[in-house]
């Protein structure tokens, strides 16, 4: 797997790096030190063709920006990012990525598009600091699943104050939501008086039972047998509640009644059958 080093405040580091055998190198240039600092870690780099992030925060922009504009913005971002990227072009440096990121989501989403129009060099997208699993979930979602709609970023990192772990599987619902993905999409329908099952806890059941699954399927969790199977018939299988039974359902047509206790357990068990393409 790739390692990027993230470099703040000392060049050095950059540097050490780069001997280390870092894949990438991201730089903060607002908080680096310096042009000539810049230029030694770009030289460094051309010698064993690794790029360069310039890693634009909305937190840290140099004082003549702040100045210019009062305030960070994304405009301030853009000329920040651009102007260290002709930096690094005088060198003769090309291999670049940039990336510009705030914690407040219109300012990243703003940031982007500018700078998506501006250049050709590949972006980095994401909110920065957004917050724990629950707001800084939402909070990329909204952020980064705008941008790929807008056929903007080219890698992406989900920012949340939990597990790196957390991080990656949110990307991959992120990318998955916008069909980009690779795994299981589950779709279930929220709880009304026709719903015949203990559906929350059912769909949550399933949710984590398919998690690491990569078939590129629909999966449905329905409340009722009456509407689900209709409702869900795009979904290439599905499960919903019946009166004292559950149905398994296959592009909208019941193939089994069973016990709501045996639901899950059928569930997967036609999942395993696709798998072995049966």
């Amino acid at each position: 797997m790739p390692l990027v080093a993230d470099i703040h405040f000392d060049h050095r580091l950059a540097l050490e790096s780069v001997a280390a055998g870092a894949d990438k190198i991201r730089l903060n240039p607002g908080n680096i030190g310096g042009e000539d600092k810049v230029k030694q870690v770009a030289q460094a780099c051309a010698a064993k063709n690794i790029p360069i992030r310039i890693g634009i925060n909305a937190g840290s922009l140099e004082p003549h920006l702040l100045e210019k504009y009062g305030r960070p913005t994304a405009q301030a971002m853009v000329d920040s990012a651009l102007a260290h990227a002709k930096m690094l072009e005088r060198w003769d440096f090309s291999d670049i990525v940039i990336s510009l990121k705030a914690s407040n989501v219109a300012m990243t989403v703003e940031a982007y598009r500018l700078m998506s129009a501006a250049c050709d060099y590949p972006l980095h997208i994401g909110v920065t600091e957004a917050g724990t699993s629950r707001m800084g979930l939402i909070k990329s979602a909204i952020g980064i699943g705008s941008l790929l709609l807008d056929g903007i970023g080219d890698t992406l990192r989900v920012s949340l104050t939990d597990t790196p772990v957390a991080e990656i599987r949110a990307a991959k619902d992120i990318l998955k939501a916008i069909g980009r993905g690779k795994g299981v999409n589950i779709i279930s329908c929220p709880t009304c008086g026709r719903t015949r099952i203990d559906l929350i806890p059912l769909t949550i059941a399933v949710e984590n039972a398919l998690a690491d699954c990569t078939l590129p399927i629909t999966v449905a969790v329905m409340g009722c047998a009456v509407n689900g199977p209709g409702e869900a018939r795009e979904a290439d299988i599905g499960i919903a509640g019946g009166d004292d039974c559950a149905v398994l359902f296959v592009k909208g047509k019941i193939v089994k009644k069973v016990p709501q206790s045996d639901i899950l357990s059928a569930l997967l068990e036609q999942v395993e059958v696709l798998k072995n393409g049966s």
